[in-house]
């Protein structure tokens, strides 16, 4: 208790401080904050208490006060595949808890066999939250949201790839008046580099279809009340992804498999929560000024080799794992279809969200693999009948006796 109570008084004392540096000599506050050094001792205490008291109290009408003025309408179109769908889900719930109205607009129908996985089978968590999902086709965006011109304020697009799939989806937010348009990029377009990571502003690959999407935006969204802003994710890591990461791991390590990786196992990469990625695009909502004309690497801060995912995944599952190494020509496989990561140095660094945006990452890879593999225990997927035939090819190519396929 005393500490506390020291704590607490320390820190009025301080936000008081603060108070009076930002006070002119001439006024009537000041005078008033001079005159509080001849109360009485008992006294003296209490009123930079209720002055700073005050000072939250306004400070936090401010903020409520801000953030009503600057509710947002916004629209997300959302791929019906790939890792990059839970985006779209976990930007959508993020705006939703801010007071934002959203509309999700999923590629296809709601009865395909891709609704029944997630994110898409947790879409009732966004309509309990007061959002509403559609499906329907980008290249008629207009009329898959109700047509005309929607009221939207932010469109972001989380679904196309190349500049055929956006093009539509950007003129008709043009043309509708959208003051934002935000596009999810990838940061698989940077060229290899010898100065890893990669930061805004590297080389880009100029056959890449994101890329042509990117200069089209820029030409499109440049002045006029409009901006845009592009995000390049990497791989990515959070509840409701369907995309094998991390489950490629378990997978091996629940059944006592070794781990193959190629190469070294020394090859850094970025793996990043969601959360971390729907922070820095709410962030790009809230200040479009500070993010217009802007690229963004949407990744965490830190890196992790092959071989430390591997490690991670094991003690987050409380197993113990086996590593080998092979050389994928040697062995005579292709490494990108037996192992899910890329064969390569790959990770970049948010250095644009922290300057512009002051983003900060908070994921936590060795936590939030526990997270992930307690979904994958309950799930039932480790007990399932599984094939490693690639595994196999691999495991006696280096000597290794190939594994039985554990039931």
């Amino acid at each position: 208790m005393a500490f506390s109570a020291a704590a607490a008084a320390a820190s009025t004392a301080t936000a008081f401080a603060s108070g009076r540096r930002r006070i002119s000599a001439s006024s009537p506050r000041a005078s008033s904050s001079a005159a509080s050094t001849s109360l009485p001792s008992f006294l003296a205490g209490a009123f930079p208490r209720a002055v700073a008291a005050r000072r939250r109290a306004a400070r936090a009408a401010a903020v409520r006060v801000r953030a009503e003025a600057t509710k947002k309408n916004v629209l997300i179109v959302n791929t019906n595949s790939g890792g990059h769908a839970v985006i779209g889900f976990y930007f959508a719930k993020e705006l939703l808890a801010a007071g934002h109205a959203v509309t999700v607009l999923t590629v296809g129908d709601d009865a395909s066999d891709k609704m029944k996985k997630p994110p898409f089978s947790r879409f009732s968590e966004l309509t309990s939250a007061g959002g509403t999902t559609v499906w329907g086709d980008p290249a008629d965006v207009g009329a898959a949201v109700g047509g005309g011109a929607a009221p939207f304020d932010v469109v972001l697009d989380n679904n196309g790839k190349d500049l055929d799939a956006v093009r539509p989806v950007a003129d008709w937010a043009k043309a509708s008046g959208v003051g934002q348009f935000l596009f999810i990029s990838s940061a698989g377009i940077y060229k290899p580099a010898d100065e890893p990571p990669h930061v805004e502003g590297d080389a880009v690959k100029e056959s890449a279809g994101h890329v042509a999407v990117e200069r089209y935006l820029a030409e499109q969204f440049a002045g006029g009340g409009s901006s845009w802003a592009s995000f390049r994710p990497q791989y990515m890591i959070g509840s409701g992804n369907n995309k094998d990461c991390e489950e490629w791991f378990f997978d091996r390590i629940v059944r006592g498999r070794p781990v193959p990786i190629p190469g070294n196992g020394m090859q850094l990469t970025n793996i990043t929560h969601v959360r971390d990625l729907s922070s820095m695009l709410a962030l790009a909502v809230e200040n479009p000024a500070a993010a217009a004309g802007k690229v963004f690497n949407c990744v965490s801060d830190r890196a992790v080799t092959l071989d430390g995912m591997a490690r991670l995944c094991a003690a987050a599952a409380g197993a113990a794992v086996e590593i080998v190494h092979y050389d994928p020509a040697a062995v005579g496989v292709d490494a990108k279809k037996a192992f899910p990561f890329r064969n390569m140095h790959f990770y970049a660094e948010p250095r644009a969200a922290k300057e512009a945006l002051g983003w900060a990452s908070t994921t936590n890879l060795p936590e939030d693999l526990k997270e992930r593999y307690a979904e994958y225990a309950a799930s039932g997927r480790g007990e399932k009948d599984m094939a490693f035939d690639l595994d196999d090819k691999i495991l006696a190519a280096v000597g290794k006796a190939p594994a039985s396929v554990a039931a």
